[in-house]
């Protein structure tokens, strides 16, 4: 049998490695190729991988995943971009996450503003939904109700909405001086937990309110911990957040080592929060191709089926990372070329 593969780090320190690392660079090279075979009008099939052919995954890339996307193109960027607005928009769409519960509210009000927000109108909107059967959460995330007296969660939602805004949390996330920071200021509010609270600064930070490199900072959330435990047989005492940041600086590395051509985002490398995505979707992945390897779950079946979207999704990303449109450049290149530096606007995601 072949020893497990091993990263030698400064001071001696030695990751040693289980089959579910190397899958987790596989994992994402194929999925990011899935996204571009996709970009390029490419039709179904996008792989020849069962497992991704069968099963629902996020993009390798956290921004271009069809959320993220519609957050980034049609919440954050359409409209005012007073802090305030854009602060009430982004928390407003994450803590329901949830693109047909933003489309009610829209078709309810027209312009989705803190300027003209009462908590009756928009709890109506809800209640209705609600009452009628409609689902207004995504099942994405676990979402805890915070503690404002109702007894429906989306009220509660609200309430701290309006305690954010009270307490002048766009004013101190504009003056925050790190990606940590604006973490820890949004962790300070009622039912915002680590995952919730890094996922969130990841989505403001999107926009013009802060500018933080996402390779400043990570937290690891449930998924990726089970992805990691997964991965490594010995971690060498280092925390979940220092292994994302291994991965992130080895990527290049292992990509070579493994044979393979990864197609980055348009000249962006793989981040942080990206990484951390990925131990995500490998833990869910390695349920099917490693059932012998347990993680923290202990789940043993990928319960999302895939079927591929009808419509294609218009691909948009914050203008600050300076992915510039050229579509007739991009579209000359044969898939097999790799992506260009340049971004098409209406890509399918």
């Amino acid at each position: 049998m072949r020893p497990p593969y091993e990263i030698w780090l400064p001071r001696g320190r030695v990751l040693k490695t289980t089959p579910v690392f190397h899958t987790y660079w596989r994992f994402a090279s194929e999925r990011q190729e899935m996204f571009m075979r996709r970009a390029l009008g490419s039709t179904p099939p996008w792989t020849e991988d069962p497992i991704l052919s069968a099963h629902r995954f996020t993009n390798t890339y956290r921004s271009s995943d069809r959320v993220s996307q519609y957050l980034i193109r049609h919440v954050i960027y359409e409209g005012s971009q007073k802090p305030e607005e854009v602060f009430f928009r982004t928390i407003l769409f994450k803590l329901f996450n949830k693109i047909d519960t933003w489309k009610a509210l829209r078709a309810h009000f027209g312009t989705v503003s803190w300027g003209e927000f009462t908590f009756d109108a928009y709890a109506k909107v809800l209640d209705r939904l609600f009452d009628n059967g409609q689902r207004i959460y995504s099942a994405a995330y676990i979402m805890p109700s915070p503690a404002f007296g109702s007894p429906r969660k989306h009220r509660n939602h609200f309430r701290l909405i309006e305690h954010m805004m009270a307490d002048g949390a766009p004013r101190k996330l504009a003056k925050a001086n790190s990606l940590r920071e604006v973490f820890e200021l949004l962790r300070g509010y009622p039912s915002l937990g680590d995952f919730l609270a890094f996922q969130f600064a990841i989505d403001l930070n999107y926009g013009e309110l802060t500018d933080f490199s996402e390779m400043e900072f990570v937290v690891a959330g449930p998924g990726a911990r089970d992805g990691i435990r997964k991965c490594f047989t010995e971690t060498a005492g280092l925390t979940e957040a220092e292994i994302i940041q291994v991965m992130a600086e080895r990527a290049d590395t292992e990509f070579k080592r493994l044979g393979m051509k990864f197609q980055n985002l348009w000249g962006r490398s793989l981040q942080l929060i990206d990484c951390q995505n990925v131990f995500c979707e490998v833990s869910k992945y390695a349920r099917v191709a490693h059932p012998d390897i347990e993680g923290e779950s202990g789940r043993t079946r990928i319960k999302q089926k895939y079927t591929p979207g009808p419509m294609p999704i218009p691909q948009w990303y914050p203008p600050k990372w300076g992915l510039t449109p050229n579509i007739d450049f991009f579209y000359e290149q044969p898939p097999e070329a790799g992506p260009s530096k340049s971004l098409p606007l209406d890509l399918v995601s």
